[in-house]
């Protein structure tokens, strides 16, 4: 007779499966704020690229630096989104194994535990990865000390 688990053993383990997917979906937000993010910083770049030609002194300085921080916003946007999107991926392995597991009973338990601390870790690093990239957002848009008037 060929093995057919029964509901009761799926439905254990639709609910094992929740918290990964959970997790998807708040890497989805999170891949939703950077990709939104990136769009800005592109928009920026591209505006100050048309700029820096036309401009000499201070100014052109100031767009040199603004730039250099845009590109570096760029890297680490695209670094922190292929992070989460890693996170994903792995996630989504880790649920698939889950059920494969049950439906053949194999006892994998153990690599699905591990990829799940890979997804972890990727999805930390690039919660890191956004971190930087705000602190670098806030470097650029301070207010220049030559336009604060000082009473």
């Amino acid at each position: 007779m060929q093995f057919s688990p029964a509901v009761s053993t799926i439905a254990d383990t639709i609910q094992l499966s929740l918290s990964p997917v959970f997790m998807l979906a708040g890497i989805g937000a999170l891949l939703n704020v950077l990709a939104g993010r990136l769009a800005r910083v592109i928009d920026r770049a591209r505006e100050l690229e048309q700029l820096h030609p036309r401009s000499t002194g201070p100014e052109h300085d100031r767009y040199v630096w603004e730039l250099r921080i845009l590109d570096r916003r760029m890297k680490l946007s695209n670094i922190g989104m292929l992070l989460a999107v890693s996170s994903a991926m792995i996630t989504c392995a880790v649920v698939a194994l889950l059920f494969i597991a049950v439906l053949g009973r194999f006892h994998i338990g153990r690599y699905v535990a591990v990829l799940f601390i890979l997804a972890m870790v990727l999805l930390t690093s690039s919660l890191l990865a956004f971190l930087l990239e705000v602190r670098a957002s806030l470097r650029a848009n301070r207010v220049r000390v030559e336009l604060l008037e000082k009473r």
